[in-house]
């Protein structure tokens, strides 16, 4: 009687091929021993998928504040504003002022004139106010006029305002521990579950103390990104160091006060190599917007 083919089906290898070929001992041993180490690798218990993370996630803000006037022309955009101004005026027409500056002149050579006759002016009788009149009081006015300046004594000095260097775009720093450690950072917090990234490094900004920022985040996806290691003293199995994720917020409105002096500061870009590591660093200057 036939053997069952499913019977056939589940014998293992070697058994097959012994009941068809007759294998020597070390041919069936090594068979053996190759059947056994897959049934015992097959066994083996699979890793945990949820094994918790030996990196803290943290999500930190690049806040700005961008440039309030304007910046100081270089060079060479002040030779090309004279150009421009210089073609501008030669191709230009006639204002209405300089058009009464001509008339005023012929007026004044026609009463120079031996047969000038005042009754043929359509103003006769009436008090002429005189285009060069005109301009020296307005001389007089543009005198007056003090504009404000443009750099203030504070703006080396006071780094805790952001109402400093007004031309340049500057970027918030504040002052954190990182073990025994008080390092210049972006602010910065660790990750809560529940919440994403955007929500811990909003956080991070709303619970600066003594700190009312209004500020407009710049997407939902980091900008950057930075990963350190604690200090040997912190440091264990499950807390090796920190991946931080940066995004990028605008200082929106004006007026905030002036923040803690020893705590925080308002830098300009090329001031942050006076605050920061130079690993961190590297990283920021990957993201940050040079406006």
């Amino acid at each position: 009687m036939a053997v069952p083919c499913w019977r056939f089906a589940a014998r293992p290898l070697w058994q097959k091929i012994s009941g068809s070929v007759k294998l020597s001992a070390s041919v069936k041993s090594a068979v053996r021993s190759v059947s056994s180490t897959r049934h015992t690798r097959g066994a083996q218990k699979p890793s945990p998928v949820g094994a918790a993370s030996p990196w803290v996630l943290h999500g930190a803000v690049c806040l700005q504040r961008l440039p309030v006037i304007s910046q100081d022309r270089s060079p060479i955009e002040q030779r090309f504003m004279d150009l421009m101004q210089q073609m501008e005026l030669e191709k230009s027409l006639l204002s209405d002022h300089e058009l009464r500056l001509l008339e005023d002149a012929e007026r004044m050579s026609r009463k120079q004139e031996a047969d000038y006759d005042s009754d043929e002016e359509e103003e006769y009788g009436q008090e002429i106010v005189m285009a060069q009149d005109l301009e020296d009081a307005w001389e007089q006015k543009l005198k007056q006029f003090q504009p404000a300046s443009r750099t203030k004594a504070s703006d080396t000095t006071d780094v805790s305002s952001s109402e400093r260097c007004l031309g340049d775009s500057l970027v918030l720093l504040v002052k954190q521990d990182v073990g025994s450690q008080r390092l210049w950072l972006l602010p910065q917090l660790p990750w809560e579950a529940g919440e994403t990234l955007r929500q811990t490094a909003e956080r991070a900004l709303a619970n600066l103390p003594d700190a009312e920022l209004k500020a407009t985040f710049l997407g939902n996806a980091p900008c950057g990104f930075y990963k350190y290691k604690f200090p040997q003293n912190i440091q264990t199995e499950s807390r090796v160091g920190a991946k931080v994720f940066f995004f990028k917020a605008v200082l929106s409105g004006s007026g905030h006060l002036p923040l803690q002096k020893d705590s925080f500061a308002w830098v300009r870009t090329d001031e942050l190599q006076d605050y920061l590591k130079p690993e961190y660093l590297k990283q920021v200057k990957r993201f940050i917007m040079n406006l």
